[in-house]
């Protein structure tokens, strides 16, 4: 009996290995990527920038599902606890990182129960305050918060977010005494410090654009080393703090037992949309750069941001929970 076409593709797939299979018949249904932040804030922004892009890629539709809370911590467990097939992905940012030491009895240890997929990008902060500080610029926010110590607050997404630890390191290396003021979520923060119930905050470049915008709050600096090419206006902090830069980054992990050929395929796809011209604009307008890169890359970016965070946590005396 001569085999048929169908039947010698079949048995060419049943030979293949595994992960290869895997590959080929991969996605097979829609691809859920779990934010572990509110919608609207900068991880959400990016990545649903680049979802019909990934889905037209991928032949499947992409699922995005905000599920934020405890530091980050409710979605990450429930990406590392999804089956390993490339179906559930999770956005990270250094709220992850971080809480690799702030968060010891978190249920999932980052490098150990996830594998690298995609970097997506990296940004800087705007550092602003609310239009009634009289306060025009760093020095001078630095001079009114010595002048009153204990009496300034600065606001943040949560305890051991990205924004906290900003926060906390510029009153460290500053030498200022402000007290820390926790949200439940970014968009909390924001409100606080346009309604004046606190005086300042760290935010993403990209959030923060509408309401510098419209004057609902000041534009005081920006966190990188140049000055954005957005906020060309503003100052950068290192001019007043020798060299202090902060920022962060936007990528995407997939449960540890993903299979490879998946996992590259999701690096190819992610590389490619980011490399798009249009796609590079787009975030250039955000205050972000892309940042494609190759797993092994992005695997040596997340374990040297996990012990950089670690030093910030030693910097600031912040107890790990």
């Amino acid at each position: 009996m001569i085999p048929t076409r169908r039947g010698l593709l079949l048995a060419a797939t049943l030979a293949a290995p595994a992960g290869l299979r895997a590959q080929a018949g991969y996605p097979s249904r829609p691809v859920r990527v779990i934010i572990p932040f509110a919608a609207s804030g900068g991880a959400d922004t990016f990545i649903r920038l680049m979802s019909d892009a990934l889905a037209e890629a991928l032949g499947q539709p992409i699922v995005i599902e905000n599920r934020p809370g405890a530091g980050a911590t409710i979605g990450t467990d429930f990406v590392a606890k999804s089956p390993p097939d490339g179906h559930a992905l999770l956005v990270i940012s250094t709220a992850q990182t971080t809480n690799e030491t702030l968060l010891p009895n978190r249920p999932y240890v980052l490098m150990r129960d996830f594998t690298p997929v995609a970097m997506v990008n990296r940004t800087n902060y705007a550092l602003v305050c609310t239009p009634g500080l009289p306060a025009r610029n760093v020095a001078e926010l630095i001079a009114h918060a010595r002048a009153n110590p204990g009496r300034l607050d600065y606001a943040s997404s949560g305890p051991g977010t990205p924004y906290h630890f900003a926060g906390a390191v510029f009153c460290h290396k500053a030498g200022i005494d402000v007290q820390h003021v926790p949200f439940r979520q970014a968009s909390d923060a924001r409100n606080g410090v346009v309604a004046g119930q606190v005086h300042f905050m760290f935010d993403g470049i990209a959030t923060m654009l509408p309401l510098i915008g419209a004057e609902r709050v000041r534009l005081l600096a920006t966190t990188g080393l140049q000055r954005s090419p957005i906020l060309p206006e503003a100052s950068v902090l290192a001019d007043t703090l020798h060299g202090l830069e902060m920022g962060g980054f936007v990528g995407v992990l997939a449960p540890a037992a993903t299979p490879r050929p998946v996992v590259e395929r999701l690096n190819a796809e992610f590389s490619r949309i980011l490399r798009q011209p249009q796609m590079t604009e787009a975030f250039r307008k955000l205050g972000s750069d892309v940042a494609a890169t190759d797993l092994a890359s992005f695997d040596r970016i997340l374990r040297e941001d996990i012990e950089r965070r670690r030093d910030y946590v030693r910097l600031t005396g912040m107890v790990p929970q």
